[in-house]
């Protein structure tokens, strides 16, 4: 009887607490933990939780694809010491001096070693695009909490065992190629995760400039992976592996520690979206007027979105073909195929290009190679900031894309001649080339996943971005394969002209939507415009 009595007293009492919290039992564990104790602290405490729980989840996902990128970013460094010319080097003592492998790592010692390097790149790539289509299935399915935080932990442990293969002496290609191809399948987890929550918590409101600073994850994943593995690469290149792999495994844990997937989990409704700009201007038209206007949201009832609405549980995850059915889907797809293309060449080659082109050392080489990162975050903010302020994000990819090509040629001819003007190129070609493959990947993502034919579910956010991104992340891998054959068979400039091409294509495919967007700039503008009323 004691027993009962007891239970029921810590039943009422754990009630009590969720309704002075707000926070229901799904939530996290270290969310509980932090509402338990400030209501214990400061029960008279206000503060505005949506705001708190949003800014919460972007710097948590933030971090959290910063350690995806983190992890990737090593092997273009190490690549530079994996193979590398022997001839420039003075061999140790007992080392025949006619061998112009024997400072290379076996099975990279052999003349064709960059085919079997971009063989790694492309194990990785064609399993992380093979993934991906289902990675964002299964994600709409699950918890993200622990989708996320299981997808860490496994590609730590891949990203730990490539370089404890320098550890322990394994010389099989075969041994490299399997632990890249599981490290790709792992990764696939953090891409649709990380947009599916945040676009979740921030609703259909306009997010370029919010997805275009949040994207600066990716370059920061990259400038942090590549001074981490610079520093270790010429003494134990194992060393260059085991420390992303640490911080990917820890915020893994701080992630399943305290990150709400949805506004639910916290007892958290997101408020409808403000009434566009445009649909308050139409109010004032003659009713028999035309408007190309904004899609219908969730939050404005009439008798369509009434029929096609209804309260209640959440609508099941939509299937691959309705989701591609999404007007512009098969579009920004394609468009994204060339533009992650051009940038996964950099990634992933940059560093040895830099070091076969000038004087510098593999770990001066990548250092350098940061400053294209730097300009990718500058690009991802630009282009965001351009798409909320025009709305036309396809018109602002194609400026990107247009301008990138010169900005890539230039840099072939004229990059290796100062180290001044290969950082200003390398800059301005991170802002061209990463800003629209950023804006493609998240506000484009998100507002396609949230469009309006799917009759406001949510539940497609995750699908469609692994659809694009799974489409984008197949001409990664095909990029850095194609670079490493070019290069070895012809010259870089050969490389470089296969980019410009790519840049081009991309360009090509979203003429269609360019075009639309223009019509609807020019339908906004008369519509803005004062009417002339004539008097005789």
């Amino acid at each position: 009887m004691r027993c009962i009595v007891l239970e029921l007293f810590r039943t009422s009492m754990r009630r009590k607490l969720f309704k002075m919290t707000g926070v229901s039992r799904d939530a996290p564990l270290g969310i509980q933990c932090i509402q338990r104790l400030s209501a214990w602290l400061c029960p008279r405490m206000q503060i505005n939780r949506l705001r708190w729980y949003q800014v919460t989840v972007l710097v948590l996902t933030y971090f959290t694809y910063m350690t995806y990128h983190l992890t990737r970013k090593p092997i273009s460094v190490v690549k530079s010491v994996l193979h590398q010319n022997c001839s420039a080097l003075p061999p140790p003592p007992g080392v025949d001096p006619t061998d112009h492998q024997w400072c290379n790592w076996p099975p990279f010692n052999t003349d064709d070693a960059n085919t079997l390097l971009g063989a790694l790149d492309s194990a990785f790539l064609f399993s992380y695009a093979g993934a991906m289509f289902i990675s964002g299935m299964v994600a709409e399915r699950v918890d993200l909490r622990y989708f996320l935080s299981l997808g860490m932990l496994v590609s730590a442990i891949f990203c730990y065992l490539f370089g404890l293969g320098h550890t322990l002496g394994i010389h099989s290609i075969s041994f490299y190629l399997l632990m890249q191809a599981g490290a790709g399948v792992a990764q696939t987890t953090g891409w649709p995760g990380t947009v599916a929550t945040v676009g979740k918590w921030f609703g259909n409101s306009k997010k370029g400039l919010i997805f275009g600073i949040w994207n600066s994850h990716t370059s920061l994943g990259n400038i942090l992976g590549t001074v981490l593995a610079a520093e270790f690469v010429e003494a134990d290149w194992a060393l260059s592996f085991f420390y992303p792999a640490l911080g990917m495994g820890l915020m893994g844990t701080l992630v399943w520690l305290f990150l709400p997937s949805e506004p639910r989990q916290v007892g958290l409704v997101l408020p409808s979206r403000p009434e566009s700009r445009q649909s308050r201007r139409t109010e004032d038209e003659e009713p028999s007027q035309v408007i190309v206007g904004d899609q219908p949201e969730c939050g404005e009832a009439d008798e369509r979105t009434a029929l096609l609405q209804r309260p209640g549980p959440r609508a099941g995850a939509v299937s691959m073909s309705r989701a591609l059915a999404i007007p512009g889907v098969l579009e920004f797809s394609f468009s994204l195929f060339f533009a992650k293309l051009v940038s996964y060449t950099f990634l992933y080659w940059l560093p040895l290009y830099i070091n076969t082109s000038t004087s510098l050392t593999p770990k001066q080489s990548g250092e350098l190679s940061t400053a294209f990162d730097v300009g990718g975050v500058v690009g991802a903010m630009l282009a965001g900031l351009f798409a909320d302020c025009v709305g036309c994000p396809a018109l602002v990819c194609a400026a990107f894309y247009a301008l990138s090509a010169p900005v890539l040629l230039a840099y072939q001819s004229w990059g290796a001649t100062s180290y001044a003007l290969n950082v200003a190129l390398l800059v301005l070609g991170g802002v061209l080339v990463n800003g629209p493959y950023a804006l493609i990947t998240t506000a484009v993502s998100t507002d396609l996943g949230t469009h309006s034919s799917l009759a406001g579910d949510s539940q497609a956010l995750a699908t469609v971005t692994a659809i694009i991104d799974g489409t984008g992340s197949i001409g990664a891998a095909i990029g850095p394969m194609l670079a490493g054959v070019v290069s070895s068979s012809g010259t870089w400039s050969h490389v470089f002209y296969m980019l410009i091409a790519c840049d081009f294509l991309a360009l090509c495919l979203l003429l269609r939507i360019v075009k639309s967007e223009i019509s609807k700039l020019r339908q906004e503008r008369r519509l803005a415009s004062p009417r002339v009323v004539r008097i005789e």
